[in-house]
């Protein structure tokens, strides 16, 4: 643009000084210097667009720079209590480990074995509760000569849910 300005300058200097006195250099000039205005006009036209859409897409930046950092305000947060909630967990996990090992002292050493092989081959869980015809850990109901086996077997023996294999803990909820 400024190459334009430049030159439509020295083609209107070059008309006022009257050093061009044929008409037709004359005629040749003031067109080229219409040509020139038009074409610093439309290049304006295009710098004006440039510049409104720089704002825009700089308006777009700021309102998106503001989303993000909602969004990581956000994340920091959720990993703050993500953070604590871990670290509250890890807390409860060795204080039930140590709960565990203390009650495991007292179960006889076979007991422990089972209850672990069958926890390991049941995802975690071990041993279930027996309420009211129902082992806790398949849900299933008993039949009736399962539950009359129960009621027939000593306390101190074992019980395992023939569904799941889980050691069956019998309560005085449990309806036997």
């Amino acid at each position: 643009m400024d190459q334009v300005r430049q030159r439509a300058a020295r083609d209107q200097k070059r008309l006022d000084s009257g050093a061009i006195t044929s008409p037709k250099d004359l005629e040749s000039l003031q067109k080229e210097i219409a040509s020139l205005a038009k074409r610093q006009g439309d290049l304006e036209d295009v710098v004006l667009e440039v510049m409104e859409r720089r704002e825009s897409a700089q308006e777009r930046v700021r309102e998106l720079t503001e989303r993000v950092s909602s969004v990581q305000s956000k994340i920091d947060d959720a990993t703050g209590r993500r953070d604590a909630a871990t670290g509250e967990l890890d807390r409860e996990a060795g204080t039930v480990t140590k709960d565990r090992e203390l009650i495991a002292a007292s179960i006889p050493a076979d007991l422990i074995t089972l209850y672990d092989k069958v926890r390991a081959k049941q995802g975690g869980v071990g041993a279930a509760k027996l309420h009211q015809r129902r082992c806790e850990g398949c849900r299933l109901e008993l039949d009736i000569t399962e539950v009359n086996d129960i009621k027939a077997a000593s306390p101190d023996k074992v019980v395992r849910c023939e569904n799941c294999s889980r050691i069956l803990v019998r309560t005085s909820e449990s309806g036997l």
